[in-house]
């Protein structure tokens, strides 16, 4: 999406000419659920200067009840109209940061702890951190009173079309909102399960492309909804079917250009690129607690559904969990098979790059490529390529995020422990539950 850094008398000037009425103050919580707080437009003058406060306490994962006052500081390129509005005008958002009242940036903010990591990159000495997503979705029918149900809106497959594709007219509205607000989109199509659908938009700076990851899914559910229908990016909302990831695809740079290519290299990879890939596959175990972190995402992570379970890469085929796509020059990029929606872009984007620097700071090298079909090897031949198991549960998932040290550190004091705790209640509260499944297997067998 092209970003502008708008004056604020440039702001003053639109909130004019556009009739704004309303302003949405935007900031994303741990668990990557966006946040808001609206205001009048006559309430402008407090916010671009820096005056808004709220209360921190009542977010998830930021402060106790006595820490409780924040400052909202918005981040002026970041504004945007919305195209829906509403009869009473239109509506404007502004992406925030979030600062404690002593005027030092709030550290609990996932947004404010990207920024940290990408100061940590540029005094490596790399200029950006380029992520282009590729996020998935489901429309399910609303019944009518507006619940979402079960019911697929198609029977539609890969690449499918109208009649058969009936989310198209959807799919193609939410494209023209985007488009609408400044996205350039790629590519738009039907996925492989029935009601699955993808779009995907181009790269950006890692702090532009999270925030576009955001803004991406207000859209997909704000258009669903004007269609009678539900957007999900829930990773496994149906068993038997595909799941929704969202690759991550991503490109160093440095002064000279991009970071990951050299022409004379094996594969036309640099050793800054291998170097980066080693460090995202050795830390991949720890990844997978912030790359998928619900228990739900790890139904999606199983053999047979073309989702990533083993530790492993490769430039050929699309079993591992890192591939290198084709394109070399400025294109030339890793893509990171195993996140999905439900991820906080901002504490993954963060996460993919401190991992990355390790490796280029301790010159790690990656176990040789993995060209063959993994799902299709036993347990001898996956140990003899190397290969090992991404966590199977989002239990295991969080033990050895506990015990990545780096990964600790890309997500701060702050942030941490707080992820923690989030997702060991979400575990414990899951075990709790007797499912269907449980009760089919066992009730009258036992």
């Amino acid at each position: 999406m092209s970003m502008k850094n708008y004056t604020k008398d440039e702001i003053r000037q639109i909130v004019k000419e556009e009739n704004v009425k309303f302003l949405r103050l935007m900031f994303t919580d741990i668990g990557g659920i966006i946040k808001n707080v609206e205001v009048p437009i006559d309430q402008l003058e407090k916010v671009l200067s820096n005056k808004m406060m709220f209360d921190g306490s009542s977010i998830e994962g930021f402060v106790r009840i006595e820490e409780s006052d924040m400052y909202l500081q918005p981040e002026l390129d970041t504004w945007m109209i919305f195209p829906w509005g509403s009869e009473h005008g239109k509506v404007a958002r502004l992406i925030c940061r979030i600062y404690n009242t002593d005027g030092t940036p709030f550290m609990g903010d996932p947004r404010n702890n990207l920024i940290r990591v990408m100061d940590e990159m540029k005094a490596a000495g790399f200029t950006q951190f380029n992520i282009g997503p590729e996020p998935e979705f489901f429309l399910f029918k609303l019944d009518e009173k507006g619940q979402p149900t079960l019911h697929l809106n198609d029977k539609g497959s890969y690449f499918d079309f109208a009649p058969v594709d009936l989310g198209e007219n959807c799919r193609r509205d939410i494209v023209l909102e985007l488009e609408n607000m400044g996205f350039e989109v790629e590519a738009s199509h039907h996925e492989v399960a029935p009601g699955q659908h993808e779009i995907d938009f181009k790269y950006a700076d890692a702090l532009e492309a999270a925030d576009n990851i955001q803004t991406f899914k207000l859209v997909v559910k704000t258009v669903a909804r004007k269609h009678g229908l539900h957007a999900t990016f829930m990773p496994k909302p149906l068993d038997g079917i595909n799941g929704s990831g969202m690759h991550m695809n991503m490109s160093l740079f440095h002064e000279d250009g991009n970071a990951f290519y050299d022409e004379n290299g094996e594969m036309q990879l640099s050793d800054t690129a291998y170097h980066f890939m080693a460090g995202l596959l050795n830390h991949a175990r720890g990844l997978t607690a912030i790359a998928n972190p619900t228990v739900n995402s790890f139904k999606r992570l199983v053999p047979g559904f073309e989702a990533p379970v083993y530790v492993a890469w490769s430039g050929k085929n699309r079993s591992p969990l890192v591939r290198v796509p084709a394109s070399r020059g400025l294109s030339t990029r890793l893509e990171l098979r195993s996140v999905d929606p439900t991820a906080n872009p901002y504490l993954i984007v963060a996460a993919m790059l401190e991992a990355g620097l390790d490796g280029i700071r301790n010159q790690a090298t990656p176990a040789p490529a993995v060209d063959r079909n993994i799902y299709r090897m036993d347990d001898d031949e996956r140990e003899a390529n190397q290969i090992t198991d991404l966590p199977s549960t989002l239990h295991n998932a969080l033990k050895a995020l506990e015990a990545d040290e780096v990964l600790r550190t890309s997500l701060g004091n702050h942030l941490y422990p707080s992820f923690m705790e989030s997702k060991r209640l979400e575990w414990a509260s899951y075990r709790q539950v007797v499912s269907q499944w449980e009760r089919d297997q066992y009730l009258e067998q036992y």
